[in-house]
């Protein structure tokens, strides 16, 4: 307890060293604070802009890879508000399909959007992941 104590009133002290008013890094005539690394307001936020579009235009290791995934989660994160036989809005009420459209209460079913998802072969996929094959042992003639 007693140390805890003794290093709040350091931190205390730190802060109070620099009551007095202390002139922007900048010279742009403002008064700045410790806290801001004795900028101003307006110098701060233009420091912190720059440390962020230099971080920014440095190239990462993997960016073909993922700037691609990083646009494909940004287009599946807005929520589709079309069907894409009729374009009528879909509101709260869209349908999206196993082949990755949306579509209205209408249009929700494979038949009336011609849908491009092979049903019958992940049917058939499914069914030989669920039901393994089972062959007996060859019977030995006596």
């Amino acid at each position: 307890m007693a140390q805890e104590s003794w290093k709040n009133e350091i931190d205390e002290t730190e802060y109070q060293k620099h009551e007095g008013p202390i002139i922007c890094a900048n010279n742009c005539g403002f008064f700045g604070s410790v806290m801001t690394n004795n900028l101003c307001s307006k110098c701060y936020r233009d420091f912190v802009m720059n440390q962020k579009l230099l971080a920014d235009s440095k190239p990462p290791s993997l960016a073909s890879s993922t700037s691609k995934e990083l646009s494909e989660e940004i287009t599946n994160k807005q929520q589709p508000n079309r069907c894409l036989m009729c374009q009528k809005k879909v509101g709260i009420t869209w349908f999206k399909c196993r082949c990755g459209s949306t579509f209205c209460s209408s249009h929700r079913y494979p038949e009336t959007h011609h849908c491009s998802f092979d049903y019958k072969s992940a049917g058939r996929e499914a069914i030989a992941k669920e039901n393994p094959v089972v062959k007996a042992d060859k019977i030995e003639k006596i």
